[in-house]
């Protein structure tokens, strides 16, 4: 089965050359999954118990492979009426997608942070990781472990049939486009088991961290620098 190990092959959104017209199709597209699949209810639900809610009352936030700034947008809205301030950096390596993001934006790569040590209390990812080999996912995590003084939240989506057939139903009942449907499903093969993510976190040099699958769809590596990586 496919499923067994990680897909090396390439989805559209690897490319950088792509007409604009396109990009802004492929990426409204992509944020209407996201919306659909509440891509950001792991951050909200769980960031909260772990950090503490003292902690999160003003926390200084990096996306790393930010795309639109979506989950900044509706992370920051969320956190405004908890009371809290949660400012979000976007990083992307695409321009065309951070042009519509509000909040602070920078043209960079996950393996190269123009950030100094320690920039950030939190660096976060959401489903950006699986567009790397494993040697650069080492990289990408020395980077994000690198450039905060507290914590990082990442999130991918784990590799297996069922959420396969789920997309491939989804996309199609939600009238998404070609490219994005087929980019979907590469995702998936894409993806990653919880002993892998625990291998590569190890590699990366990061100690404690917590590896949990989020409702059988999606891995998180969390990991604190005061030790405090285990999930709640």
């Amino acid at each position: 089965m496919f499923f067994n190990e990680r897909s090396t092959q390439a989805e559209s959104f690897d490319k950088l050359d792509r007409p604009a017209a396109e990009t802004d199709v492929a990426f409204r597209d992509l944020d209407r999954i996201n919306r659909f699949f509440r891509f950001h209810h792991p951050f909200a639900s769980r960031l909260p118990p772990w950090l503490g809610r003292d902690r999160c009352r003003h926390l200084k936030i990096l996306d790393v492979g930010a795309g639109t700034g979506l989950l900044g947008k509706k992370l920051s809205a969320w956190a405004r009426r908890q009371g809290w301030d949660w400012q979000f950096t976007n990083l992307d390596m695409n321009p065309a997608a951070l042009k519509s993001c509000a909040a602070e934006q920078v043209v960079g790569s996950a393996l190269d942070l123009p950030f100094a040590d320690g920039s950030f209390d939190l660096v976060v990812a959401s489903q950006m990781t699986h567009h790397l080999t494993d040697a650069e996912i080492v990289t990408h995590w020395r980077e994000a472990w690198r450039v905060t003084n507290d914590a990082i939240f990442i999130c991918d989506l784990q590799r297996n049939a069922g959420l396969y057939a789920l997309l491939w139903v989804t996309t199609r009942l939600l009238g998404t486009g070609r490219t994005v449907r087929e980019d979907a499903l590469i995702s998936v093969k894409r993806g990653f088991h919880q002993q892998e993510w625990r291998e590569l976190a190890a590699r990366a040099g990061i100690p404690h961290a917590g590896v949990w699958l989020y409702y059988g769809t999606r891995m998180v590596l969390q990991a604190r620098k005061n030790g405090g990586g285990a999930c709640t």
